[in-house]
């Protein structure tokens, strides 16, 4: 054949393709490395050098003007292709939509959500640390060394003579401080507290917790009572007040109990607050400059204040939950009291 009738051959099969199967085929037939096409390059070498650059011209603008013909062929079926899908697989709009039941939120979820939200505004950062502790990070660098009373007070779980499931989230703090290498630090460090201690309703072997840590220079009580000032009107109320007791801590010098005016009876005295008018919801204080020194600081240069807040015990009290057991019971009904906001 020659190369008209080879492409006209060629544009006749390609427009009565009727799927891209049948168009590869086609194309296979006129432009594979055996199709007449080739076979005519090899005709070149028997030309003159004239004919030959005549020729080839030729065949190359045959073989243009079929590729060209066979893509916009493929590219038609393909749009028909997915045309057809797209009827095929219509939704229909008005159908009415899954519903899904969106169970509640456990109410420390909540509280934590919103206590963290607070502390970022103020321009913290959140450090979370390991349930699994060291002796030293969950006592020693605290102030807290062997055969000291604060130890049976915290009495917790051992997986070794070393290693222990921590009873407060204050060994983050310790490795904040490390990483710090004797630098400021503002920081929360939220997480799961371990203790052999469950003999009431307001009490269980395991909790949760937040601590603070703010670390340096020139920083003092006062900016601790003013900061948890607003936190506690952020979180109950700006009508809540609250208040210092003195106490002590291992860890804090001078250490303070923070409580917060009851919301049933707004300081009078109560039932609630047993006639205090105030409830307590937290430890803080002042850090030991032994803590600060064993972490890594000149308690000469810099200063810092710690607090510590029981999420369980605020959960209890911004919602009057009377048994701390429910918040690990899973009961759905419980839960569905409870929604994010």
């Amino acid at each position: 054949m020659e190369l008209d009738e080879i492409k006209q051959a060629a544009l006749k099969a390609i427009n009565d393709a009727k799927n891209s199967d049948a168009l590869t085929s086609v194309r296979n037939l006129f432009l594979s490395k055996k199709s007449e096409i080739n076979q005519k390059m090899g005709e070149l070498k028997n030309l003159a050098a004239e004919e030959r650059k005549t020729f080839g011209q030729k065949i190359n603008e045959t073989r243009n003007a079929i590729s060209k013909a066979f893509e916009e062929k493929l590219a038609s079926i393909n749009a028909q292709a997915l045309d057809a899908r797209l009827k095929n697989e219509k939704i229909d709009i008005s159908l009415p939509a899954n519903s899904y039941n969106k169970a509640g939120v456990n109410p420390l979820a909540l509280v934590e959500e919103e206590i963290t939200e607070i502390f970022l505004g103020m321009g913290y950062q959140v450090y979370e640390g390991s349930d699994v502790e060291s002796d030293e990070y969950n006592f020693e660098l605290m102030n807290i060394p062997k055969d000291h009373p604060a130890r049976e007070m915290q009495d917790t779980f051992y997986l070794s003579d070393t290693m222990l499931l921590r009873t407060h989230t204050s060994p983050a703090q310790a490795r904040a401080m490390k990483e710090a290498r004797g630098g400021p630090v503002r920081i929360i460090c939220p997480g799961k507290c371990y203790r052999r201690d469950n003999d009431d309703l307001t009490h269980s072997h395991q909790f949760m917790q937040i601590e603070g840590l703010l670390i340096d220079k020139g920083i003092h009580l006062g900016h601790l009572e003013k900061t948890l000032e607003a936190f506690v009107k952020k979180l109950f109320g700006e009508k809540r007040e609250i208040r210092l007791r003195s106490s002590y801590f291992p860890f804090t010098e001078p250490s303070v109990e923070v409580d917060v005016s009851c919301d049933k009876c707004g300081g009078k005295g109560c039932p609630t607050c047993k006639g205090t008018g105030y409830i307590e919801i937290l430890g803080a204080g002042v850090v030991n400059p032994r803590v600060l020194k064993l972490n890594g600081y000149d308690p000469k240069e810099y200063s810092g204040f710690a607090f510590g807040v029981g999420l369980e015990r605020i959960a209890m009290l911004k919602y009057g939950i009377d048994d701390i057991r429910r918040f690990y019971q899973n009961d759905v009904r419980f839960l569905n009291e409870f929604k994010r906001r």
